[in-house]
């Protein structure tokens, strides 16, 4: 889900960075959008540390975007915690001199704020009607609470606590939502790899990739939510992430190529999808060192010598049970024409029933939250084609194998 965070001039604005870290932790893509008072409180680094996702306060950046109004376009839910009196009035006034103000009137997502203020300003009779104003439109309100307010005072004013206001907000979404999505994969055991793994070189050392996991996570709670029994195999996979799985997803946690083949196998022994979304490595050491190697032993150069990995994949694809779909993921650094050849060629090599392929580099695919790909069939021809947040990327994937399996 694409969740845009509003965040005002207010002491409690610490307590945001929970929120925002429970919303990231759920596999949702969290864009933050405060006022410039907002960052007197907690600065713009923090905000793009902990939403992984750059942060501004002006109309005037990002452009050819058009990010005064994408942000609120693309969302699926908005916050605005803390939300102080002054914020509450020009969101009643529909007053738009900033970045978050241009997202609020720009969205027809549901909008959730959190109250902030001294208990005098939130009893004030231009509050409390701009409070009326805002409930009339839909807005809804989580809060405030009864409690210890800056400098001493206590009374109602306090800002809710951020995984109130988190449940509150999903709450919302799943009641505009209505009744859950069609349950497509019903019935069906499903396999997802996800992450990275890591080829030891010695005890400390080892040979990785950038992958953090997200898409394989964000197809594991898709399956999951289409009704599929899930079982995702995890490698290396940072906790904030890998609980966007939630609840109902079998996790195994592996380490090398050899142990995800291991785990991968034994899973799709009684699978109906298997979808091979891990970065596994090509290649591991031939030998492992017992001791750390130094500079003092090895000297200026190190050679290592390297041996191939198994293909899990092909191993998967030609030994299938009846029935079963194999998808594969292929990251590549080509693009156009030569990307999509290079796709093509290797779905015929694997013998996969699709096969997505995405572009990666330095600032793309591995380590974003979004991820843009092209999903190739059987024929040779392109099944599907899906940009945006992983999460929206993950439907595309499941659509296509429900379409092929069909």
């Amino acid at each position: 889900m694409f969740v845009v965070v509003g965040v005002t001039g207010g002491i409690a604005a610490y307590k945001t960075v929970h929120l925002v870290r429970r919303l990231i932790g759920e596999g949702h893509e969290v864009h933050v959008v405060p006022t410039e008072d907002a960052l007197r409180f907690v600065g713009q680094p923090t905000w793009e540390a902990i939403s992984r996702n750059p942060v501004t306060t002006s109309v005037h950046e990002d452009v050819a975007t058009v990010r005064h109004v994408s942000l609120g376009q693309r969302a699926d839910l908005v916050i605005v915690a803390p939300a102080t009196a002054n914020t509450l009035a020009k969101m009643a006034a529909g007053l738009a001199d900033d970045l978050l103000g241009t997202t609020l009137l720009a969205t027809t997502a549901p909008v959730v704020v959190a109250p902030a203020m001294h208990t005098e300003m939130w009893r004030h009779s231009a509050t409390q009607e701009n409070m009326r104003v805002l409930r009339s439109r839909g807005v809804h309100v989580v809060g405030p609470a009864d409690g210890p307010l800056a400098g001493g005072d206590s009374g109602p004013g306090r800002m809710s606590e951020p995984d109130e206001i988190a449940d509150a907000a999903l709450a919302v979404v799943a009641a505009a939502a209505g009744p859950r999505r069609v349950q497509d994969l019903a019935g069906l055991r499903v396999v997802v790899s996800a992450g990275g793994t890591r080829e030891p070189l010695d005890p400390v050392r080892f040979l990785g990739n950038r992958s953090s996991g997200r898409q394989g996570v964000a197809l594991a709670a898709a399956a999951a939510d289409r009704g599929a029994e899930v079982t995702l195999v995890a490698a290396h996979i940072d906790g904030e992430v890998l609980g966007g799985v939630g609840d109902g997803v079998k996790v195994v946690s592996v380490g090398t190529a050899l142990e995800m083949q291991d785990a991968v196998t034994e899973a799709a022994s009684a699978a109906d999808v298997v979808v091979m979304a891990a970065a596994v490595a090509d290649y591991r050491p031939a030998e492992v060192a017992k001791a750390k190697l130094t500079k003092e032993a090895q000297g200026d150069r190190l050679t290592l010598e390297l041996v191939e990995n198994p293909d899990i994949v092909a191993a998967l694809a030609a030994g299938r049970l009846s029935g079963q779909t194999v998808v594969a993921f292929a990251a590549e650094t080509s693009s156009g024409d030569e990307l999509l050849e290079r796709a093509k060629r290797k779905r015929e090599r694997k013998d996969v029933d699709l096969l997505v392929v995405n572009e990666v580099g330095w600032a793309r695919g591995f380590e974003s939250a979004d991820n843009e790909v092209v999903v190739i069939d059987r024929s040779g021809e392109v099944a599907a084609e899906a940009s945006g947040s992983k999460r929206e990327v993950a439907e595309a994937v499941w659509d296509a194998v429900v379409a092929t399996r069909r």
